[in-house]
């Protein structure tokens, strides 16, 4: 009952909210700017890329903000209403949007970018054995495919923009092969029985299948799924047994169970450490290279790479992804 009612609520609000905001929303005229709202800043980031000075983007989602739990706001509804497009990812990521936004989609653009992905690509859910893991931004061959997705979306809206849209996107195709590259090349100096990544919660199981390192999630693929006792008892005897020593925090995701599994496998004579926070359903801060898709993946890979006993070759301050490629 409760569930029905605050959906009734919800629809409530958005009615309201909508009819308030329709008589300013609509599609750009030619010359303007395209207003795009999305939901994570991963699919902001790529509509910078693809659209350049002819888009205008806001992520409802900022830096450390769980996409799996994150319910709209009545500003996010303003804005995305009042929007000439709106993206979102799919894959049940945002599943405490989805009924807003399928809502949405019937009285103006709303769609969702990695949908389109053939399904033989994607991975299963253990969560919700209907749905595909949508953690998909963590191959960059499959995010690649998300950007043309971003392109087709924003040409339907622009089609006058069109040429633009498709020398932006093979752009920002090349620098996502070249991004693959380095990756590869880093994690392959990490010796084949350190390959075990264990983070707080499922989100790495693409990174996992493309560069052949074992995945392990103190949590489901939803950070709304509970880590019991046992689990956590589970990954300690596997941390001492197979002499793991190095697991990673989430900026999305508190750390307080990776700190249990520490304190677990210290209590019987096995240290283990933080090898490093990474970017797992966001990315980092504005204005720094890690609040980029670039800057989130090439972080996450070196930072691996270095705490499981792997090389990086150093980068500069500018954010090259590493000298000479």
């Amino acid at each position: 009952m409760r569930s029905f009612s605050r959906r009734g609520v919800g629809r409530v609000v958005f009615a309201a909210v909508l009819s308030a905001s329709l008589p300013g929303a609509a599609l750009a005229e030619a010359g303007d700017r395209l207003t795009v709202v999305t939901t994570t800043g991963m699919i902001a980031d790529a509509v910078a890329q693809v659209g350049g000075d002819r888009v205008e983007v806001r992520a409802l989602m900022g830096p450390g903000v769980d996409p799996h739990g994150y319910r709209q706001t009545r500003s996010d509804i303003v804005a995305m209403t009042q929007a000439d497009l709106v993206l979102w990812h799919g894959l049940y990521l945002e599943a405490q949007l989805e009924e807003f936004l399928l809502d949405l989609a019937a009285r103006q653009p709303v769609i969702a970018v990695a949908d389109g992905i053939p399904a033989n690509l994607l991975l299963g859910n253990e969560d919700y054995p209907d749905r595909f893991d949508p953690h998909v931004w963590m191959n960059p061959a499959l995010w690649s495919m998300v950007v043309l997705a971003v392109q087709d979306a924003l040409t339907q809206v622009s089609p006058d923009d069109a040429e633009t849209f498709r020398a932006n996107a093979e752009a920002y195709q090349a620098e996502l092969s070249r991004l693959a590259a380095y990756q590869a090349q880093v994690l392959s100096t990490v010796p084949p029985q350190a390959r075990v990544l264990l983070t707080a919660h499922d989100a790495f199981n693409y990174f996992g299948a493309a560069y052949g390192f074992e995945v392990l999630g103190i949590q489901g693929i939803s950070t709304e799924s509970e880590a019991g006792l046992n689990r956590i008892g589970e990954l300690v005897d596997l941390l001492v047994d197979r002499r793991i020593g190095a697991v990673f925090v989430e900026s999305s995701v508190s750390d307080r169970n990776v700190r249990a599994l520490i304190e677990g496998a210290a209590a019987r004579g096995h240290e283990v450490v933080i090898g490093g926070e990474l970017f797992s359903d966001a990315m980092g801060a504005p204005d720094t290279y890690e609040g980029t898709y670039l800057g989130m993946i090439d972080h996450n890979a070196t930072t691996i790479a270095l705490a499981l006993g792997g090389t990086a070759p150093a980068r500069g301050m500018d954010g090259r992804l590493s000298p000479g490629m």
